[in-house]
């Protein structure tokens, strides 16, 4: 008999779990890729005004990429404590550090009023940032799925995962809608600033929602027989060292795994408004409208390969993405070079739907890697580690590639080595479906299988 900790719960709840998650997420991601829009439209001229304008984009990429370096630091520090105290304490504390750091991106001097000064502030906020980023994800997709019904944890633990295009929705749409309505001098010179204090009214609004759910049912399990055991292992003093002990294996996985996603995603939706203004002759305002339909369709598209992972299983899904992505390289910047609106929306669409095989699974797929107490460590330095080899990176790269070759060809070789790399990392690994999450044993090990899974496949939705 499955333990009570994995029976669905009520409709209503889960619900409003999914729906505490989904706008946290939304709103952390609003902010970051807001700093990576901002990068490749007028950062280059704001912060790094002596430099000539490709290499402005590069300096301005690079304070991009601070943000990524700090992510595996937020996963450690979070993790610890979100394996300690709990998921709910840690996803509050990481909404208003991003928050309050983009909310002072806005209030930010540029070059012109303090000189350098003015990048070394914004690179320090950047890594505040990157540090509440790196915590925010493990806890907001092990809330929904440590809450979620197992037989549907792949459809309900992707929700959190379409706070990605929900921000990136609403960064690229708030640029979009200034961008069309400023001139260029005016979006210069205080236009830029808006959406990020803007931050500050979505950060408010995201505390009133996840300060209302409660803590993960699994997780209070847990803790509440380690209490009972009178229990102080070494696992629970330091979940990191348990992860590495027992799930060593589950962290290189999740970490090739995350190398075509995460490269890949950064390719589509960052540096293509640098490749399609400089090299296909796109205005700036249709390759954000392009990313902003896209996006959209990503939103969309996303909890239907999760509920997908519920049928197929966590590995076919995933594999469908990180190959799909690899073979779309070449038609994708072909298309761009048309430098037709078309062309251009088809290509970024398409990458982003192979793009949502991998994501949406992603949440449920490493959150069932590890033991209840250890969880948010495990999937969270899976997640953010890579990261630094891969997002981080990836518009730096592709950016530098472009400028020494004034070629695309460099770039989609980059891809496709990232898309054969996680095919062999999601290939060595193990389906996860059916395992059950109230594994509460914290010597380590990974969580147990459901009993009769294709009973409870069977149960009406």
């Amino acid at each position: 008999m499955a333990s009570a900790a994995s029976a669905p719960p009520a409709p209503g709840n889960l619900k409003r779990i999914v729906a505490a998650s989904l706008i946290g997420t939304t709103i952390e991601w609003y902010d970051f890729f807001l700093y990576g829009s901002a990068a490749a439209l007028v950062f280059n001229e704001l912060f790094f005004p002596e430099s000539d304008p490709l290499v402005g984009t590069l300096l301005s990429f690079l304070t991009y990429a601070v943000g990524f370096a700090a992510r595996p630091l937020g996963a450690l520090v979070f993790g610890h404590y979100g394996d300690r105290l709990g998921r709910k304490k840690l996803l509050v504390l990481s909404l208003l550090l991003m928050g309050g750091a983009t909310f002072a991106i806005g209030l930010l001097p540029t070059h012109a009023t303090i000189g350098s000064l003015a990048p070394v502030l914004l690179t320090v906020l950047r890594l505040v940032q990157g540090f509440a980023l790196g915590g925010e994800w493990g806890g907001a997709v092990l809330l929904v799925s440590e809450h979620g019904d197992a037989r549907r944890r792949g459809f309900w633990a992707s929700w959190p995962q379409t706070g990605a295009p929900a921000g990136q929705l609403l960064a690229t749409g708030v640029l979009s809608l200034l961008t069309a309505l400023l001139s260029d001098a005016a979006f210069g010179s205080w236009g830029w600033r808006i959406p990020f204090l803007l931050s500050g009214v979505l950060v408010i609004v995201g505390l009133w929602i996840r300060l209302s759910v409660d803590e993960s049912p699994v997780f209070k399990q847990a803790l509440e027989q380690a209490e009972a055991r009178k229990a102080d292992t070494a696992a629970e003093r330091m979940p990191i060292v348990a992860v590495l002990r027992h799930h060593w294996r589950d962290v290189l996985v999740a970490m090739g795994a995350r190398m075509a996603e995460n490269i890949s995603y950064y390719v589509i939706t960052a540096f293509i408004l640098v490749y399609a203004t400089t090299s296909a002759g796109v205005s700036k305002q249709t390759a954000l409208n392009a990313v902003l339909i896209a996006s959209a369709v990503h939103f969309v598209v996303i909890p239907a390969w999760g509920a997908l992972s519920d049928r197929l299983g966590r590995r076919p899904v995933y594999l469908i993405g990180a190959a799909g992505v690899g073979l779309w390289m070449f038609p994708f910047f072909a298309l761009i070079d048309t430098g037709g609106f078309a062309n251009l929306l088809l290509a970024v669409t398409v990458g982003l739907v192979l793009h949502g095989a991998m994501y949406a699974p992603q949440a449920a797929f490493f959150s069932e890697m590890f033991a209840t107490r250890m969880r948010y460590s495990g999937a969270s330095i899976g997640a953010q580690f890579s990261s630094v080899a891969a997002g981080a990176p990836a518009p730096l790269i592709a950016t530098a590639l472009l400028s020494a070759y004034g070629s695309s060809t460099p770039i989609a070789l980059y891809v496709i080595a990232a898309s054969l790399l996680t095919v062999v990392a999601v290939a060595l690994a193990k389906e996860t479906r059916h395992r059950d999450l109230a594994d509460v044993d914290p010597s380590g090990g990974a969580a147990r299988p459901v009993e009769a899974p294709a009973a409870q496949d069977a149960r009406p939705v």
